[in-house]
């Protein structure tokens, strides 16, 4: 019990320092609008890719269909942020998407999640272009391939930093109990968990819905964020650019995931004073990383404040 409380005491000190550095920097005019935008859209990405990075390194699931989830968020903050152009309209709009978000994920989970590999793939990539095209014929009510402009901003960087908290401890308890841990040991070996009595499409549902919500979360925030919001911005490359970060960080690490979002955000910004060769030097990039560091670059581990009391007690 006291080395949980040291632990937390430890994690919401170094939350509490994580904001003030960026408020601290944008107070001394560092960060100016620009850079602001760009903490805003890894922080974005960084909890699209916690829930992605649940689907797909921590039960087993090869998901190409993200970016639908984060549609179905950011048009439903996009059509009923306008209707309730208020901070309580907005918070309604993201409760309203994160729950259409899991009933679609419920939906076509149970007899999608029953496939594996490649095939799996095939069918969340249909799912996502599924709700692309359901937007596109949207009538009215989407606007179709025009999108819906002139959505009110009330997505900022503090806003964005408290989601990508919770969203993150959300995920990290889930993981962490025994129903995440059941998640988890579906991922390692499904038939050894099944002849235990685990239902692995349950646990694989489960953990689909749980990520679509987060995507829907995220998108709910990109559209508070641009303002404007069109079908070809959930297309799949943008779930290809997601599975890139959770790729990279590695497979299996939360903390990985952070680190990649952060470094490749960091990374878009240089590259874009080189944009003839920018995709170049990017897809270069990746590609040695996985030649050199294949499982990504922390693989599965994670930091952790409460290892390092576990070995001050055994030292001691």
């Amino acid at each position: 019990m006291a080395r949980n409380l040291k632990v937390n005491a430890i994690w919401l000190l170094v939350l509490l320092a994580g904001f003030g550095v960026i408020q601290g920097l944008v107070a001394a005019g560092v960060l100016n609008f620009y850079y602001i935008q760009i903490v805003q859209q890894i922080g974005i990405n960084i909890i699209m890719a916690v829930g992605l990075n649940l689907i797909v390194g921590f039960s087993g699931q090869f998901s190409l269909g993200h970016a639908g989830f984060m549609a179905i968020g950011a048009y439903s903050v996009g059509v009923l942020g306008k209707m309730m152009p208020s901070y309580g309209g907005f918070a309604v709009s993201l409760l309203v998407g994160m729950l259409l978000a899991g009933g679609v994920a419920l939906l076509v989970g149970l007899p999608t999640l029953r496939l594996k590999g490649d095939y799996l793939a095939i069918a969340t990539l249909g799912v996502a272009e599924i709700i692309r095209i359901f937007i596109i014929n949207g009538g009215k009510l989407t606007n179709g391939a025009a999108g819906i402009m002139g959505i009110p901003l009330f997505t900022n960087w503090q806003l964005v930093y408290a989601f990508v908290v919770i969203t993150t401890i959300f995920t990290v308890n889930f993981l962490r109990s025994p129903m995440g841990r059941t998640v988890i040991s579906v991922r390692e070996d499904e038939i050894a968990a099944e002849s235990v009595g685990v239902n692995p499409t349950k646990m694989k549902v489960i953990a689909f819905v749980f990520g679509a919500m987060t995507a829907a979360i995220a998108g709910g925030l990109h559209a508070g964020y641009v303002g404007t919001i069109v079908p070809k911005d959930f297309a799949f490359m943008t779930s290809v650019n997601i599975l890139i970060i959770i790729v990279l960080g590695g497979l299996g690490s939360i903390t990985g995931t952070f680190v990649a979002a952060i470094v490749l955000g960091v990374l878009n910004v240089y590259l874009k004073s080189y944009a003839s060769v920018s995709m170049i030097i990017y897809s270069l990039a990746l590609i040695l990383l996985m030649i050199f560091r294949p499982g990504g670059l922390l693989g599965t581990k994670e930091l952790s404040f409460a290892r390092f009391f576990k070995k001050k007690e055994d030292a001691n």
